[in-house]
């Protein structure tokens, strides 16, 4: 499929990007350029995702704490609405197991015991996560996802894996379990053990292995439907019935009833915390998702119009009795490989999973709910990537670790506090690295007018006397403290006696105020301990900022026009010419000064 019938964003007249109205509602762009043969693709394409989705929505629906079908009305609903602003032409819109488990151990405390009042809070979440959704687009926030770590996303998804996987297990040994957090969970759940439904289990791991399998050897073909079907046809025609399973029941037949929650966002204390959790993992999920996809068939999706294709998704859900949903990678892999050429796809499927809910609910009476264990499971065994962590072992240790601290912090305080730990995680990790910028040491490359960083290169040549540093990074208020005491501390661990200390700025794109004050205070007292200092390759706006500070009265010429090799030269021919000409004269053949990393 070429690149071109995949731009989401481009005029079909004149090839120039979709303006006004166009631009947030991608059906007007994409619809013109529709040809018929795709009709085909994107009709089985839907038929197919909703013969995947059902059986994972009634999954969900039952990790969220909610009767089975809610979970189909998410996909029903989330996908049509997403069809109409996502950007994506292959993302499956859908509820998802991080999510589920969120709204489930969350809402449940707000609840009180009330199901009423659980699925209208529920829905109420996702009717604030659009209008969160909708303020965000409006004030280009979504770029700031940006600045969640994926370290800390890697760590936070295999904490949310177990501990999903952990409130399916019970249903797979056939008792109770119990529990509130991840480790009472588990004492309980050890503890009845013995009490284990040998019939139920053993039906359980035989849903396990089909699943398995299938995921393995007919990737996104509908398996999960297919292990549905068998398992209702062996409980309706065995006497596996009689033996204690536990089945999902008669659902309601037709459409959700669209209503508006009868709950006010002020009536629920925690509400907040919870909906903006749900939109980080929801916006994370789809855009990555829809990324990957994207990345495939050679077009690009806009994260901006994302915010309004899932606003649009969770506003609907939220109205026809859902709860939060997200693009998962997932459904949108079946999706896709079924042959999705557009967003049409995505309202064939709404299609299907309406004729279904209309027609065919009575068929999931006797569908156990080991089976919908099983297939949870199975979906969340990929939220641990093995592969990954292997790979952020080998590369950083420290990395590593800022992993495993979101790990564990998901599995001691809950899904919901382990986002939100998560998140300031994220912004901690990336305010310590903007404070503690690396501070390089330079030497001469050896035959060469070029200096590059000592530590990563020892063959690197020292001019005597002179000690040369290069901030990599902005020099701004929140690190200016750390470059000085860096400064500082290396003057005093050089053991020649320093005469000359050379500021390289060329790798510092600005410089504010605070920064340009430690520069002269740090002139101050190098001369107070009798050494010189000289400031170069100074950007433009950094320039500015020393000059308004007097920098260039006390220290001399900042200009662009002076180079770290300039300076040496003067200060060794100030010296003795003979040191200098000696040091130049190995170099006087190569050309140019500029630094290297």
């Amino acid at each position: 499929m070429s690149a071109e019938e995949h731009t989401p964003f481009v005029d079909v007249a004149n090839k120039t990007p979709a303006k006004g109205w166009r631009a947030v509602f991608p059906p007007a762009q994409w619809l013109p350029r529709y040809r018929l043969q795709w009709l085909s693709s994107d009709a089985i394409a839907g038929v197919t995702l909703a013969a995947y989705g059902i059986p994972v929505s009634l999954a969900y629906a039952t990790l969220a704490g909610l009767p089975p079908q809610y979970g189909i009305y998410c996909y029903l609903a989330g996908g049509l609405f997403y069809a109409l602003f996502g950007s994506s032409h292959q993302l499956a819109i859908g509820p998802t197991s991080a999510i589920s488990m969120l709204v489930g151990v969350t809402v449940a405390e707000m609840a009180g015991g009330d199901p009423a009042r659980f699925a209208s809070i529920a829905a109420l979440t996702a009717i604030l996560i659009a209008f969160m959704c909708l303020i965000a687009w409006i004030l280009r926030l979504s770029s700031l996802v940006n600045f969640i770590s994926e370290t800390i996303l890697l760590g936070f998804k295999a904490g949310a894996a177990l501990t999903i996987a952990l409130t399916q297990l019970p249903k797979l040994f056939g008792v109770k379990g119990g529990g509130e957090q991840f480790f009472d969970r588990v004492m309980i759940l050890a503890s009845q053990l013995p009490d284990t439904h040998v019939v139920v289990l053993g039906f359980g791991l035989c849903a396990l292995a089909l699943l398995v399998l299938g995921e393995k050897f007919l990737p996104g073909r509908p398996v999960a439907l297919f292990v549905v079907v068998l398992s209702i046809v062996v409980l309706s025609v065995t006497p596996l019935s009689e033996m204690g399973f536990k089945v999902v029941g008669t659902l309601p037949r037709g459409l959700p009833q669209f209503h508006f929650p009868a709950l006010r966002v002020r009536d629920v204390d925690g509400i907040v915390p919870l909906a903006f959790a749900c939109l980080l993992l929801s916006y994370v999920e789809s855009v990555s998702a829809a990324r990957a996809i994207a990345k495939k068939h050679g077009y690009e999706i806009d994260p901006r119009q994302e915010l309004l294709g899932l606003g649009a998704a969770n506003l609907a859900t939220g109205l026809f009795q859902g709860y939060p949903v997200a693009g998962g990678l997932s459904q949108s892999s079946v999706n896709d490989k079924a042959g999705a050429r557009t967003p049409l796809a995505l309202v064939f499927a709404s299609i299907a999973i309406g004729l279904c809910l209309m027609f065919l609910t009575g068929l999931l009476t006797n569908l156990p709910n080991v089976v919908l264990a099983a297939i949870v499971l199975v979906a969340v065994k990929g939220l641990v990537d093995i592969r990954e962590l292997r790979h952020v072992w080998r590369v950083s240790r420290y990395e590593f670790f800022v992993s495993m601290v979101a790990f564990a912090a998901v599995l001691l305080l809950g899904i919901l506090k382990g986002v939100i730990f998560a998140v300031l995680a994220s912004m901690l990790l990336l305010i310590r690295r903007a404070a503690h910028p690396h501070v390089a040491i330079l030497g001469r490359i050896p035959g060469t007018h070029r200096y590059s960083d000592v530590e990563r290169h020892p063959d690197n040549e020292t001019v005597p006397g002179v000690l040369i540093f290069r901030v990599e990074a902005s020099l701004l208020y929140f690190n200016a403290e750390h470059v000085r005491a860096t400064v500082w501390e290396s003057i005093q661990s050089n053991t020649a006696s320093i005469k000359l200390v050379i500021c390289d700025l060329s790798n510092s794109p600005s410089v504010d105020i605070a920064g340009a004050r430690m520069l002269s205070t740090l002139h101050a007292a190098l001369a107070a301990a009798g050494i010189s200092m000289r400031i170069v390759a100074a950007h433009g706006s950094a320039r500015e900022i020393l000059r308004a500070e007097g920098l260039e009265q006390q220290i001399g010429d900042v200009g662009r026009g002076i180079s770290v090799d300039d300076v040496i030269e003067e200060f060794l021919f100030g010296i003795d010419t003979k040191i200098a000409t000696s040091v130049f004269s190995r170099t006087r053949n190569v050309p140019g000064a500029a630094p290297v990393a």
